[in-house]
């Protein structure tokens, strides 16, 4: 029976329109690529990295410049995930629910969306580990007093040459609660507008657009007791220093500071890290510690909510529809459906079955930190 689907299009986008309207706040603030097309999980696309170019002195002469030549590398990301979420209905349920059953399954579309959007918002959100810098106190939700965290923050971008121009934040509830009831956001003569005050919408603050979401990573570290080992210490710009004394592994995306007293306020980004207890070699993220260590200076290593601070095009995102075998598969139809808003495409295919019919929604999609100099961790 051909165009099975279309009767049930007006179902389809009730459902779209509950969930890609909820709490999914890096989607919306990455570079998506996003749109009907087909492809296979394992599918590579490559882009163009020019190189930065350095200045000389101008110097007179017969003819014009002859400049050296020029390397354009690449960069690639491919599609990693490929997934559905299925349901059925057998003849006799249907016929039970009567009316309901539209409803329901305007429902059912909706958790089956859900759980796709919520899985890429989810993969983005993990990239918080490629950030290479870190700002704020562990277990502490930002924003409980003041908006001084997106200052520093912001700086901590624009030291690393960060494009300034679409600056993004995407904060966890707790950090989006305490920004709400900052007196001067809620008060529209202190604020300027009444967007949060009348309507909870979050605002644009030092040059960063502050959006929530549900699915803000939580890193715990099983580092602990760890000591600066090198009699003669190390100095400033260091990237790559020895431990030992200390237990539990140290992963990428670890945040440590130097807690020996007035030594060194800053918090870094574990680049590399290392298994097992003991000795072991650290590397942080360029340019390094910013001022000098001492042997046997205690570390501290954190767990934390990795709110996230980033340029638009530090993060990537692609999503298309999963490709289907040439000519079709079992499927008696198969639509996709197109949020307007964020360009995101789902499939959705209908198998008759024996005494019931199936439902699938498909997503397709890969994430990457194209630019980790242009992201920062916010730390909660």
């Amino acid at each position: 029976m051909a165009n099975t689907l279309t009767n049930l299009i007006p179902t389809i986008f009730a459902a779209k329109d509950i969930v890609l309207r909820e709490l999914t706040g890096f989607i919306p603030s990455v570079m998506l690529d996003a749109n009907g097309e087909a492809v296979a999980k394992g599918q590579t696309i490559r882009w163009p990295v020019v190189a930065a170019e350095s200045a000389t002195d101008i110097a007179p002469a017969a003819t014009g410049p002859d400049p050296a030549d020029t390397t354009v590398s690449s960069d690639t990301m491919s599609i990693s995930k490929s997934k559905s979420s299925t349901f059925y209905w057998t003849g006799e349920d249907q016929r039970g629910l009567g009316d309901l059953y539209n409803v329901i399954l305007r429902n059912q579309f909706a958790q089956a969306m859900r759980v796709l959007v919520n899985e890429v918002e989810s993969d983005l959100a993990a990239l918080y580990k490629y950030a290479k810098s870190a700002y704020g106190t562990a277990g502490t939700a930002p924003f409980a007093s003041d908006l001084s965290a997106a200052a520093q923050v912001r700086k901590l971008l624009a030291d690393r040459g960060a494009p300034m121009s679409d600056l993004q934040m995407v904060i966890n509830t707790s950090a989006g609660a305490n920004l709400r009831t900052l007196g001067q956001l809620t008060k529209v003569n202190e604020a300027g507008v009444d967007q949060l005050l009348r309507r909870g919408v979050l605002l644009d603050l030092t040059g960063f657009a502050i959006r929530e979401s549900a699915q803000v990573a939580n890193h715990t570290t099983a580092a602990a007791g760890y000591l600066v080992d090198l009699t003669a210490g190390y100095a400033a710009a260091t990237e790559t220093f020895h431990v030992d004394t200390g237990t539990g592994a140290i992963v990428v995306g670890d945040v440590l500071a130097n807690t020996k007293t007035a030594r060194d306020t800053n918090k870094y980004v574990v680049e590399t890290g290392a298994t097992g207890d003991g000795d072991h070699d650290v590397v942080i993220h360029d340019p390094g510690i910013k001022v000098a260590w001492v042997n046997n200076d205690p570390l501290t290593f954190y767990s934390y909510a990795a709110n996230l601070a980033f340029a638009r095009e530090a993060i990537a995102c692609m999503l298309r529809v999963p490709a289907m075998p040439e000519g079709g598969d079992a499927a008696d139809d198969v639509t996709i459906v197109t949020d307007e808003q964020t360009g995101i495409s789902f499939q959705i295919a209908m198998y008759r079955q024996y005494r019931r019919v199936a439902f699938e929604v498909g997503l397709s999609w890969g994430v990457k930190a194209v630019k980790p100099d242009a992201m920062a961790i916010l730390l909660g």
